[in-house]
């Protein structure tokens, strides 16, 4: 498991377009919550990358977006470290959600509506229609401030027959309010039609909608007391309460409402907040959650990592081989052994259970960035040679991977290609948005590589590419 903190990644902020207009919308107004505040939009956002819990939430989604009618694999999940309940979608490409509505979700259907919520948002083109109503408000605040204007130089006008200029002053502000009532009233809109069509995915994969209603109930329930003294035309979402009861009515209605997670898929779900808990929380956290006499696979999963992240190194891979010696097949617990391995500094002892990871999960390219990891930390010709061969086919698969383009560019730097070497940190930085860095290493590239290959053109592209605009 990887934390990434990528302030300046493009889908970890607003679209230009959309910052003109922060005082009206926030930039996580398609989001399953409330609106997200706008110090939470500016902070560093941190991203989780784990070749299991990715898979599990593509074996989520995937359904879904057959379903939608969208393209499966294109669409994928993005994992936000945050604790809080939310999911949210930036782009046409990715839903994001936080680790805290995995870690909350009591079954896989729990969260599986929430990500059938999130597909409804693009399904629905609701992203690219939010564009034309931002510049909607803003011409209707607009138009409304200059009538608003007009009327308080008619007000000032008519001051000399004893007119006074409130009514005047009061339609100054009503220009702003309108955009801004406009524009929320479109977002209710679109979270109820979200809502709709979560419904209709859902039963057309033959799975419960009981999920999504339990997760929108809970919402509300935390929300009762401060929905009460909410006016419903000011927020960007239905009431929490008018959203329930709206949801309620139609999900019994579904012919799969009590339909069941199947068990293989609840172990599975079990397994991912086993190990983001031991990931993320602290000993105690997990020690109380996962108490030494439970000994199902989720604690004694949690209990390893936990021995391994701690220090206790001869602890953690005893527990971590009787795991192995449980399920050999899991790719994920070979994987666990070899990251281990490499942080306790036996980097060539790790690459043999990570050789055994990939060859179980050949189309998981995390894994293999970590075992090109293992390789380039060996450090041996014949090493560095198959670590190339492992980041190239890892960041081939995977082109957001920066963690496999900084270990690439490294195995080159040792063999002595410094060409391939500055092209993949440029890369790499790119992917971080790092964008004067990318160009930097792009521009040291060029001259190295051999002129109009590929490579080299890949250098030209990212030297010569333009910043986006900021407003």
């Amino acid at each position: 498991m990887v934390v990434d903190a990528l302030p300046s990644h493009p889908e970890a902020r607003p679209r230009h377009w959309a910052r003109k207009m922060l005082s009206l919308v926030m930039a996580g107004v398609i989001a399953l919550g409330s609106l997200v505040p706008v110090e939470a939009q500016q902070r560093r956002i941190s991203f989780i990358r784990d070749a299991e819990i990715e898979q599990v939430m593509r074996d989520y989604l995937d359904p879904i977006l057959g379903a939608a009618g969208l393209r499966k694999g294109f669409i994928r999940v993005v994992l936000v470290n945050d604790r809080s309940f939310n999911a949210f979608v930036a782009d046409g490409k990715r839903v994001f959600v936080n680790i805290g509505a995995i870690m909350d979700s009591q079954t896989p259907n729990q969260i599986i509506g929430v990500l059938a919520h999130e597909a409804g948002h693009i399904a629905g083109g609701h992203l690219a229609r939010l564009r034309n109503e931002l510049e909607k408000a803003q011409a209707i605040a607009i138009i409304g401030t200059l009538l608003g204007g007009a009327a308080l130089i008619g007000a000032a006008q008519s001051r000399q027959i004893g007119s006074n200029s409130t009514g005047a002053m009061g339609a100054l502000l009503t220009g702003p309010e309108m955009a801004r009532r406009s524009l929320l009233a479109y977002q209710r809109g679109e979270e109820q039609a979200a809502d709709r069509a979560a419904l209709t995915f859902l039963e057309k994969t033959r799975q419960s909608p009981k999920g999504m209603l339990e997760t929108f109930e809970r919402m509300s329930n935390d929300m009762l007391f401060s929905s009460t003294r909410l006016d419903k035309y000011t927020q960007s979402h239905p009431l929490p309460q008018d959203r329930v009861a709206s949801l309620r009515e139609a999900a019994v209605k579904s012919p799969f409402f009590n339909e069941k997670d199947p068990p293989a898929r609840l172990m599975k779900h079990e397994m991912i907040r086993a190990k983001l808990y031991a990931f993320t929380g602290n000993a105690s956290e997990v020690a109380r959650r996962y108490p030494g006499h439970n000994t199902s696979l989720p604690a004694r999963y949690a209990r390893a990592i936990i021995d391994y992240r701690f220090g206790r190194p001869d602890n953690a891979l005893k527990a971590i081989d009787a795991l192995i010696a449980e399920q050999p097949g899991n790719p994920y617990f070979w994987e666990l052994k070899g990251q281990a391995l490499l942080e306790a500094g036996r980097a060539s002892q790790a690459v043999a259970p990570l050789r055994r990871a990939v060859s179980l999960a050949p189309n998981q390219p995390l894994i293999r960035t970590m075992l090109g990891h293992a390789l380039v930390a060996a450090d041996t010709p014949q090493s560095i040679a198959e670590a190339i061969k492992e980041l190239t086919n890892a960041t081939s698969r995977d082109p957001d991977n920066f963690e496999g383009f900084r270990y690439l560019a490294q195995a080159y730097g040792r063999k002595g290609d410094e060409g391939n070497a500055a092209l993949a940190a440029a890369r790499g930085a790119l992917i971080e948005g790092q964008f004067q860095d990318a160009q930097r290493f792009a521009r040291r590239a060029m001259p190295l590589l051999p002129p109009n290959s590929a490579a080299y053109l890949a250098a030209r592209d990212i030297a010569e590419a333009k910043p986006e605009k900021t407003n």
